[in-house]
């Protein structure tokens, strides 16, 4: 249970873009210490796991609630799922359950309710633990704007929160609305239906994603295009693969390479990677033979490939990985953190997880172990 890292494209995970024309890192980094430092908020718990037992600390490293649990999950809006004695309940930042473990699954609370597991079907319930909307489907989403996705048998339908069907059970497949259309699918092709069930974009394509903006991905045989919310193709099916469109250019995959489209679907930068990221923080992540390096929208690389892997920029620091260990890179290529890790992941809340050896800890920003690596399982910090 572990955070990891993951650039998604779409239709495939994508991994490349364009030119060299740019300097590399290699800066010095304050060697990691060892020292239980503050380095956030003692609002935020971190779930940790000492030999088979789950608990939680505060942002001083200290036990907040002692390991003791079989199973748990990091705090939601001010609850955590925690499994004891073979059922699941809800505890708060005390420790103290609000809910008593009394069901077979149970996820986090969204707008006000959460979906909980019990006699084999989903159900769900309130943050008293009572149930709004009775365990009877064999498959359930959050609520979202008031609906949720639902699954009778082998098809999926929508439910307002008092559990009653807005579109009763007629989908194989229903995804999440985005700016008022869902896809979903009936057999092997998938369309766009809106609130009311009712197919806005008939099913044709032979897979698609969400809507983001105006525009959606889809697959037609092998190639992979956009549509806009009239079903009209504004980038006909062409490429191997695509991403989303991020500052404009999305990636595309043709004759085994990477590049980046305009939304015309002309080449912005052409195919020459074998992998790109999408923009993130203003650059992408590259791969270029067995290095990756990091590209303006141009193209032109700004960080020179030289790492054995890359993540994306999340805000003014990248994870890199050098041989077998990861550190951290600014927007210049220099290493603020150098690379010592077995696994890193991203800051959040002021910590970045990080695992040396067998064992989980945590360092600020300036790569100082203020939690030591003693855990046998961790989880970033939240509340």
């Amino acid at each position: 249970m572990i955070l990891l890292i993951s650039c998604a494209v779409f239709g495939q995970r994508p991994a490349t873009p364009r030119k060299s024309a740019a300097p590399a890192p290699a800066k010095e980094a304050a060697p990691v210490e060892s020292n239980l430092k503050k380095a956030g908020t003692n609002d935020f718990l971190a779930l940790v796991r000492v030999l088979k037992e789950w608990g939680f600390i505060n942002s001083s490293g200290e036990y907040a609630i002692t390991p003791q649990f079989e199973n748990a999950k990091s705090f939601s809006n001010g609850f955590a799922r925690v499994r004891s004695m073979g059922d699941w309940g809800y505890i708060d930042k005390k420790g103290v359950f609000v809910i008593n473990p009394q069901f077979e699954g149970a996820e986090d609370f969204c707008n006000g309710l959460a979906r909980v597991y019990k006699f084999k079907n989903w159900g769900y319930i309130d943050k008293t633990g009572t149930f709004v909307i009775n365990p009877q489907f064999n498959d359930a989403e959050d609520f979202n704007n008031g609906l949720a996705r639902v699954k009778k048998g082998v098809l999926w339908g929508l439910i307002d929160q008092k559990g009653n069907y807005t579109v009763n059970p007629q989908f194989s497949a229903l995804g999440p609305f985005s700016d008022g259309l869902a896809r979903a699918r009936i057999g092997k092709d998938w369309g766009y239906v809106n609130k009311t069930g009712k197919w806005e974009i008939n099913p044709q394509f032979d897979d698609a994603e969400d809507f983001d903006g105006e525009l959606a991905r889809v697959r037609k045989g092998t190639q992979w295009g956009y549509i806009d919310k009239t079903g009209t193709y504004s980038i006909n099916p062409q490429f191997d693969a695509v991403g989303k469109f991020i500052d404009g250019l999305a990636s595309a995959k043709k004759m085994h390479q990477w590049g980046y489209i305009d939304k015309k679907g002309t080449w912005a930068v052409n195919p020459q990677f074998d992998q790109a990221g999408d923009f993130s923080e203003g650059l992408a992540r590259v791969k270029k033979g067995r290095e990756w390096g990091y590209v303006d929208i141009a193209g032109t690389y700004t960080i020179n490939p030289q790492f054995d892997d890359a993540e994306d920029f999340n805000g003014d620091l990248a994870r890199v990985k050098k041989g077998t260990q990861w550190g951290f890179i600014s927007k210049k290529g220099l290493y603020t953190i150098n690379p010592q890790f077995d696994v890193a992941n991203d800051f959040s809340n002021g910590f970045s997880l990080v695992r040396k050896g067998t064992k989980w800890g945590f360092i600020n920003s300036s790569g100082i172990l203020v939690i030591n690596c003693t855990f046998n399982d961790a989880e970033g910090f939240s509340k």
